[in-house]
């Protein structure tokens, strides 16, 4: 994980990996969240830089204005953020070939 294990949450990394993939600026995202476009730039930055961590209500609101699962915020793992990103953007045929071949990957 490099630089972010020295980040108390995964939170911040996550966020800013989502972020920069989407190409949007910290305002855009923090308004998008509902935040106060005069402070939004401020917080989705010290949520990045792990000054502080949104809570669930704030983070969930981040995650739906970057179209991803609030649950890809929390990923500690570089690899089970990667799954459930996917995860996510597949289908249900897609999620249940997944499902099923997790299942018998024993």
């Amino acid at each position: 994980m490099g630089k972010k294990n020295s980040l108390k949450s995964p939170i911040g990394w996550r966020l800013r990996q989502a972020r920069t993939a989407k190409g949007i600026s910290q305002k855009t995202l923090g308004i998008l969240a509902g935040i106060d476009e005069f402070s939004a730039s401020a917080r989705v930055n010290q949520y990045e830089r792990d000054k502080h961590v949104p809570d669930y209500s704030t983070a969930k609101r981040l995650a739906q204005a970057l179209g991803i699962s609030v649950t890809y915020l929390y990923a500690e793992d570089d690899e089970v953020a990667e799954l459930i990103r996917l995860f996510d953007r597949g289908g249900k045929k897609a999620r249940q070939a997944c499902l099923e071949l997790l299942s018998n990957a024993d």
